[in-house]
């Protein structure tokens, strides 16, 4: 209990001087109380104001970078909410630089024999240097012994006592959020401790390196029969929940256009595989790479695509992947009657919102994209048009579809550094065609009877006993002793009543001081 308050104020302390909390009431206003407490847990520091003239985006992204870790991951997460804090800032944010100072390789070295044990580390027979050093861990390439033959591998490593030094932070963030939420309601619609909890619940399975290798892996499998990706293969018996063993990207970043061009590499040829294996990975396999930027991807002398970096995958299932698919492929046809349609099919907008207005509000999107380059094309204000669609509509946020729209506008960015004159739309038009094709041919519509009717089939032997459930449950709702409304978040709502407990526990901590001060004065 003492341990989480000292976090707390710690925590607290931290933001104050940082001067995080003077850059958030740029950009949304805070409370006279809150800046009062943020200003008191400041007294006593050198707050440095920088000379050189920043936007209120550039300024949250050093103050982030200087606070360590957590922050760093904070801000990188609320880039994919621009529905919390804007487009503007979640587009400042996304140039957060997650690069820390690398911690010494003997630590790295005994992390790797601790965790993946004596025999295997005996196959390793270098490491280098740490090539690369981010938040949660550092890159180190490595020659190992593979089966008689030596093979250079990247592996990554997590910090030492990353995972400790995190929860503590988000817990007291968290208890933070819950505190402000509680104290001012109107913050409530911001969702501040849901918010929190997603980031601890995301970054634990960052911290987790045995995910991010079945991410990469399944990436693997998904692609490994597609022209112009080479996902890095994973050697399992290197990995662990602190270490991720892969083969060494021997390649040309995408982002240096000058080697790309000396390796006769064709630009505008990338350019449209980027969107295309990008689109396939979603509406086709509901499974991709959702941290697409400059810095993870690669690309190999002949030309492929070598994408790095497992760590934020985006996930879509079947009904989201047909709707996403009809949509983009709605608006290629100019057809807004159709694509306003999917949005009610997919539950997306409410049953009582007028279909001919959201009709309108989609065609005053999609028009003036036709006929226009990529470099014509802002992704930013694409989104921001689509976010006060959301508003006006009271459409259900999605986080899956907030984090696929802002992989395709990094996606989007890519391309237009190698082909200005790329238009995304003709280049997405084939992918969609063929997938819409073989989900609603003939083929798929016997290959849907069979499994339903196979379905059904499976089911007949226990029907007596379903009709015996439903008859109890029947009875049960008719005596009020079965709630249908049940929440299932059951997870957040412990996390709450911990919080309100921890509050309680303060509450009559502090009362306790307070009488003992009076007795004893």
């Amino acid at each position: 209990m003492i341990k989480k308050i000292y976090n707390l104020l710690k925590i607290i302390r931290k933001l104050s001087v940082s001067g995080a909390v003077e850059v958030i009431d740029q950009i949304k206003p805070l409370p006279k109380i809150i800046k009062l407490v943020f200003f008191i847990f400041s007294l006593g520091s050198n707050i440095k104001t920088e000379k050189v003239e920043k936007s209120s985006g550039e300024k949250l992204c050093t103050a982030l970078q200087g606070m360590g870790t957590t922050f760093i991951k904070l801000g990188q997460f609320l880039a994919t909410r621009p529905d919390i804090i804007g487009n503007e800032t979640a587009k400042n944010l996304e140039k957060l630089q997650d690069k820390l100072p690398a911690f010494d390789t003997r630590y790295a070295k005994e992390i790797i024999k601790n965790e993946i044990g004596e025999r295997s580390s005996r196959d390793i027979i270098s490491i280098d240097e740490p090539v690369a050093a981010a938040s949660i861990a550092q890159v180190h390439f490595a020659k190992v012994k593979i089966k008689n033959n030596e093979k250079e591998l990247a592996i990554k490593i997590l910090r030492p006592n990353i995972h400790k030094i995190v929860n503590e932070e988000l817990d007291a963030l968290m208890f933070l959020a819950y505190l402000i939420e509680n104290l001012f309601k109107k913050t409530k619609r911001l969702k501040l401790v849901e918010v929190i909890f997603l980031l601890k619940e995301i970054t634990n399975v960052e911290m987790d390196l045995r995910f991010e290798a079945a991410a990469a892996s399944e990436l693997y499998e998904n692609t490994k029969k597609d022209n112009f990706i080479k996902v890095p293969k994973i050697y399992w018996n290197l990995t662990s929940k602190q270490t991720l063993a892969l083969d060494k990207v021997d390649s040309i970043s995408i982002r240096d256009l000058d080697s790309l061009k000396k390796a006769n590499i064709d630009l505008k040829k990338l350019s449209r595989n980027l969107i295309q294996l990008f689109l396939k990975q979603a509406v086709r396999d509901g499974f991709f790479h959702a941290d697409m930027h400059q810095g993870n991807l690669f690309v190999d002398v002949q030309g492929n695509i070598i994408p790095i970096d497992f760590g934020i995958m985006g996930r879509l299932d079947k009904k989201n992947k047909k709707y996403l698919a009809e949509i983009l492929f709605g608006f290629i046809q100019r057809d807004y009657n159709k694509v306003a349609h999917v949005h009610f099919l997919a539950g997306l907008v409410p049953a009582n919102t007028s279909k001919d207005e959201l009709a309108q509000a989609l065609r005053s999107i999609g028009e003036p994209i036709f006929g226009q380059s990529v470099k014509d094309i802002s992704g930013g204000n694409l989104l921001a048009q689509l976010f006060d669609i959301t508003e006006k509509f009271n459409m259900q946020t999605q986080t899956q579809l907030l984090l696929l729209q802002k992989t395709m506008v990094s996606v989007e960015g890519v391309a237009r550094s190698l082909d200005p004159e790329a238009n995304i739309w003709e280049i997405s038009r084939p992918i969609l065609e063929e997938w819409i094709k073989k989900e609603k041919g003939p083929e798929a519509k016997i290959k849907e009877t069979i499994n339903i009717s196979k379905e059904v089939l499976e089911k007949i032997p226990d029907l007596p006993n379903v009709m015996d459930k439903a008859n109890i449950a029947l009875q049960m709702l008719a005596e009020g002793k079965l709630n249908l409304y049940v929440d299932g978040s059951k997870n957040i709502e412990l996390e709450e009543l911990k919080m309100k407990n921890m509050r309680n526990n303060i509450i009559i901590i502090s009362l306790g001081v307070v009488i003992g001060l009076f007795i004893v004065f």
